[in-house]
């Protein structure tokens, strides 16, 4: 994406939503512009502040926030006491309607990608009448095949770093459900047990991504040790309940969002996230368009960042 001068926020704050969580937001661009709501992935990885680049900051205001949990938001999970009791799908959905109404925001683009896209679509759903057009970028829906391929499944064409995976977590559960032995230890009040599981979890994120034009050696593991374990820890908590969302339930409610326009742009190379979910929701989805990059994976490339670039200029107002 060819990115705008750099941007700082002209108003940020933490937005009580309930349950003990405030989450970061902040605003950027022009206040009277469009709204744009930036949805970052992980889950847990928090709000990736290069996305004010990607905008207009003339025609756009620019929101970005940190889901509960994780970045700025407080408190966060990489403290094993910090309960994930109420940290689902249901919950962000919620805290967005709530950053929505706190702005003063009628209706609002959405722009992300990766988990992004499945709390993006997870909420269009809930909300078409607050949604004007949407970009997402690497779709991912959290379905039980995506979630088993990515933790599973990729194991066919990394072997090696599967094993690996699979050794971090007990001797006895290796065979049965990683997601859920890993989200225990990542939840360890032992602080070395805790921190060994994120960064096997990472290193093996790490390798699904190492073939790509901008994978690189640590993409997800050259964290510090707080965001590690945040990452890691939100990314089992989801997965292992496949988002509380019902299989095939995004694309089985995708006729809510029949009016609103979208652009999908998905990298042919992206082993954690194949083209499959996006194919399937543009044919069902008459105002959306699917952008394919041949030579892009899930990080990315110079051309995926044009077709971002397209999508958003095509979504300015005038």
């Amino acid at each position: 994406m060819a990115p705008f001068p750099p941007l700082e926020p002209y108003a940020h704050g933490l937005l009580d939503v309930g349950d003990g969580n405030r989450i970061y937001w902040e605003t950027s661009g022009n206040p009277d512009g469009k709204p744009v709501v930036c949805v970052h992935g992980g889950p847990g990885a928090g709000g990736t502040r290069n996305s004010r680049k990607g905008f207009d900051p003339e025609k756009f205001r620019i929101i970005l926030f940190d889901q509960r949990g994780c970045g700025e938001s407080v408190p966060n999970i990489a403290d094993p006491a910090v309960s994930l009791e109420h940290n689902t799908t249901h919950h962000l959905i919620a805290d967005m309607e709530r950053l929505r109404e706190h702005l003063g925001v009628e209706k609002w683009m959405l722009y992300g990608g990766s988990w992004g896209a499945t709390l993006m679509l997870a909420y269009a759903e809930r909300h078409p009448e607050r949604v004007s057009d949407l970009v997402l970028i690497a779709a991912f829906t959290s379905t039980p095949d995506e979630v088993d391929w990515l933790y599973r499944g990729l194991g066919r064409l990394l072997p090696r770093e599967w094993e690996a995976f699979r050794a971090g977590a007990p001797e006895a559960e290796r065979d049965g459900d990683l997601l859920a032995a890993y989200s225990r230890l990542l939840a360890s009040p032992d602080r070395a047990a805790q921190l060994k599981a994120a960064r096997d979890w990472c290193a093996w994120e790490d390798a699904v991504i190492a073939h790509e034009i901008k994978g690189k050696p640590g993409q997800y593991s050259d964290r510090p040790e707080e965001e590690l374990i945040t990452l890691a820890r939100m990314c089992a908590h989801y997965y292992g309940h496949h988002a509380w969302l019902e299989a095939g339930e995004i694309l089985g409610n995708v006729h809510r969002l029949h009016d609103i326009p979208a652009v999908f742009v998905q990298g042919r190379l992206d082993l954690s996230v194949p083209l499959r979910a996006a194919w399937n929701l543009v044919q069902a989805w008459p105002s959306a368009d699917l952008v394919v990059i041949d030579d892009s994976g899930h990080t990315g490339s110079p051309a995926m960042g044009e077709a971002v670039t397209k999508a958003i200029a095509g979504f300015e107002p005038a």
